[in-house]
């Protein structure tokens, strides 16, 4: 699978071979609806991640210790959504077989639905948390059966994962009764959600999710759907931190657009987002 390289995120390895996580790029934005862009997060997020310590006060662990490598943005061909999915999953396949713990940067929502379709292959009885200000449930969008607005749908089709949704604050009336009828579904993000989910999976496999646009638009100007009423950042940490209980195989951080936030405190909260978590999941 060719890789665009466009340097590397702090603390990286410089060879792949010891790394016990993988960083991957996914730079799409194909299905975007209302401001695209956000395939310019992956090579923003490593640019600000130099703004950054790689220790973590809260966790008492820096980068060093997790040994992870980012190999760079998967190279997709433009406009073509099939392909760019199959290039996706062929990705997380190869991570997953290889025992590796891969952390994707998009690039909008879509993304995830190949990933958790080469997920599933590995672990019985996967989980799915989801934490966004939207639902992402509709049928189709505009036509479209993939589309970063159908993407949870999707995954929700297949049928041996459990799907987790919090944060979520937008959607239509079907989506809404969708999600009542077939996920578990908590509107805020929070400590207490944070708990009844852990209680809910135990020990089964999980793959997590994370929409930039559950924080508040004041939190994280810079993503493609803002929608007020989102959790703080502290909220969202705290959860991140409680998921620590939970055996976490993999993950993704979705629709940071960088173009439309001039201050860049969209992408240097994403890439503290993204080196907490793997502090924090990667074992």
């Amino acid at each position: 699978m060719l890789f665009e390289n466009y340097g590397q995120f702090t603390g990286s390895l410089k060879e792949p071979e010891k790394a016990k996580a993988v960083l991957i790029g996914v730079p799409m934005d194909f299905t975007a609806s209302f401001r695209p862009g956000s395939r310019a997060a992956p090579q923003h997020l490593r640019q600000v991640s130099y703004g950054l310590e790689e220790y973590s006060p809260v966790l008492n662990r820096e980068l060093a210790e997790v040994e992870f490598y980012d190999a760079g943005d998967i190279s997709l061909p433009l406009g073509n959504v099939g392909e760019a999915l199959r290039r996706i999953e062929e990705v997380a396949v190869d991570c997953f077989a290889a025992g590796k713990f891969p952390f994707f940067i998009g690039g909008e929502h879509l993304i995830t639905y190949p990933i958790i379709r080469a997920a599933v292959k590995f672990f019985p009885g996967l989980q799915v948390i989801h934490l966004d200000a939207h639902a992402d449930l509709r049928d189709e969008y505009l036509g479209e059966k993939l589309s970063h607005a159908t993407v949870m749908r999707r995954v929700k089709e297949i049928m041996t994962v459990t799907l987790y949704q919090a944060g979520i604050r937008s959607g239509t009336r079907e989506e809404m009764e969708y999600a009542r009828r077939h996920t578990v579904l908590f509107p805020e993000v929070s400590l207490e959600a944070a708990k009844e989910i852990i209680s809910r999976i135990g020990d089964a496999p999980v793959y997590l999710t994370v929409d930039i646009d559950v924080l508040d638009p004041a939190f994280a100007p810079g993503t493609g759907t803002p929608e007020p009423g989102g959790c703080t950042v502290k909220e969202l940490f705290a959860a991140l931190y409680a998921f620590r209980e939970l055996n976490i195989i993999g993950m993704d951080l979705v629709e940071v657009l960088p173009a439309v936030d001039p201050t860049e405190r969209t992408g240097l909260l994403a890439a503290k987002i993204v080196r907490e978590c793997l502090l924090a999941y990667v074992r």
